[in-house]
C-alpha cells in the first residue's frame, strides 16, 4: 500500500512539472510570432506588444508604358493630379528648358479646338485618338445628335466640320478662354506615335494624302538616305530609318520643316504643339489608359450626359514594345539617341520611361 501511494505521488510531481512546462513554451511561442509579424497578442487580458517591425521604404514610382491596375473612376482625379504634378515639374527643370518651353505662336493656337457653348478648348495632339475627340465637339456644337451619326470624311474637312480653331478669335478672346474654359489634351509613348505617324502617312495613308508620298518623302531620302539613286526613292519609298535621322537632325530638319508646312503636325513634339508649360490644361489624358481617362474628362467638364466617348476596341490602346522593338531594330544607337535628345522633353513631362531597352 505505502509503494502505491509512493508512486501515485511521484506522477503528480511529473504531471505538474510537464504542466509548468507546456505553459512556459507556449508563452514563448506567441510571443516568438508576434515579433516575427509585428502584431500584437491579447493572452489571459493583458496585452503583449510586439517590438516594432521596419517597413522598407516604398520605391518611388516608376514611369510605365502599360496602365496600372484600374483605379475607382473616383480615384481616377488623383492619377490626374500626379499627372499634372509631373508635368509642373519637368516645366521647372532648367534641364530641359529648351525641349518643354515654346512660344504661344499661331502653330500653337491652330492645334487648339474650341467648344464656346461648353466652354471647353482641346489640343489636337495627331496620331493619339483625336478623331474621336473632334466627333465628341462636334456632337457638343450642335452639328450631330451622336458621335456614330458623323461621317469619317467629314471629321477631317475642317472647312465643313464646324470646330473653330483659337487662333480664329481676337488676342482679348484668346485670353479668356485660356483664362476660363475647360482645357485638355491627349498623349501617348513619343517613339510609338512617330511609328504610327510613320505608317499612316508613308505607308497606307488611308485619308489618300499623296503629298507625303511624292513630296516629302523623296525629300527626306535624298537627304538622309546613305545610298540612293533617285529612280529607286519612288520604288522603295521612305524607310523608317530615313525618318528617324531626320527627325533627329536638329539643324537640317528645321530648313525641311519650313517646307512641309502643317504636315509636319504628325511628328513635332506635345510642346511644340499644345505649349503646356506655357498653357495651364486642366487634365493631360493618357493614350495608354484613354478609356479611364475619357470618362474623367467628359465628367470633369461637366458633359458626361450630353455626350459619350466612341466604344474603344479591347486592347487597341495599350503600349506594344515588341513593335517598337520591330521598327528600331535596324536602327543605329547614334540616332536613336539623336531622336530621344529631341523628345526627351515628351518622356519627362508625361512620365514615359526613356527608351534604354534600344541602346541595349
Amino acid at each position: 500500500m505505502r509503494h502505491h501511494f509512493l508512486l501515485l505521488g511521484a506522477c503528480g510531481w511529473v504531471l505538474l512539472v510537464l504542466i509548468f512546462v507546456s505553459r512556459f513554451f507556449s508563452f514563448r511561442t506567441f510571443d516568438d510570432y508576434a515579433e516575427r509579424t509585428g502584431q500584437s497578442w491579447t493572452i489571459a487580458g493583458s496585452k503583449m506588444k510586439a517590438a516594432p517591425v521596419t517597413v522598407p521604404e516604398k520605391p518611388a514610382v516608376r514611369p510605365s508604358h502599360q496602365p496600372s491596375a484600374d483605379p475607382r473612376e473616383t480615384d481616377w482625379e488623383l492619377v490626374s493630379d500626379r499627372r499634372n504634378e509631373r508635368l509642373s515639374a519637368a516645366c521647372r527643370n532648367a534641364s530641359l528648358g529648351g525641349l518643354t518651353h515654346v512660344s504661344i505662336t499661331k502653330f500653337v493656337l491652330d492645334r487648339i479646338f474650341v467648344c464656346d457653348k461648353h466652354k471647353l478648348l482641346f489640343c489636337q495632339t495627331p496620331k493619339v485618338g483625336n478623331t474621336q475627340w473632334k466627333k465628341v465637339f462636334i456632337v457638343l456644337n450642335g452639328g450631330f445628335s451622336t458621335v456614330e451619326e458623323i461621317p469619317e470624311s467629314l471629321v477631317h474637312d475642317h472647312e465643313k466640320n464646324g470646330l473653330p480653331r483659337l487662333s480664329s478669335f481676337t488676342p482679348q478672346e484668346i485670353t479668356l478662354r485660356l483664362n476660363t474654359y475647360f482645357k485638355f489634351f491627349i498623349v501617348r509613348d513619343p517613339f510609338e506615335r512617330l511609328i504610327s505617324a510613320f505608317k499612316d502617312k508613308f505607308g497606307k495613308n488611308p485619308r489618300f494624302e499623296p503629298w507625303y508620298k511624292h513630296d516629302i518623302a523623296p525629300v527626306i531620302i535624298r537627304k538622309y538616305r546613305k545610298s540612293h539613286r533617285d529612280s529607286d526613292s519612288a520604288a522603295s519609298g521612305l524607310h523608317f530609318e530615313d525618318f528617324v535621322r531626320y527627325l533627329g537632325d536638329a539643324e537640317g530638319r528645321r530648313h525641311l520643316d519650313q517646307k512641309f508646312g502643317e504636315s509636319i503636325i504628325h511628328w513635332v513634339t506635345y510642346a511644340e504643339l499644345c505649349a503646356p508649360c506655357e498653357i495651364r490644361y486642366n487634365v493631360v489624358g493618357h493614350h495608354e489608359t484613354l478609356e479611364q481617362d475619357a470618362r474623367h474628362i467628359l465628367r470633369a467638364a461637366g458633359i458626361e450626359g450630353l455626350v459619350s466617348y466612341p466604344d474603344i476596341p479591347p486592347g487597341i490602346t495599350r503600349y506594344n514594345r515588341s513593335k517598337v522593338e520591330h521598327y528600331f531594330s535596324g536602327i543605329s544607337k547614334r540616332d536613336v539617341r539623336r531622336l530621344y535628345a529631341r523628345y526627351q522633353g515628351d518622356f519627362h513631362m508625361f512620365g514615359y520611361s526613356s527608351p534604354d531597352f534600344l541602346l541595349q
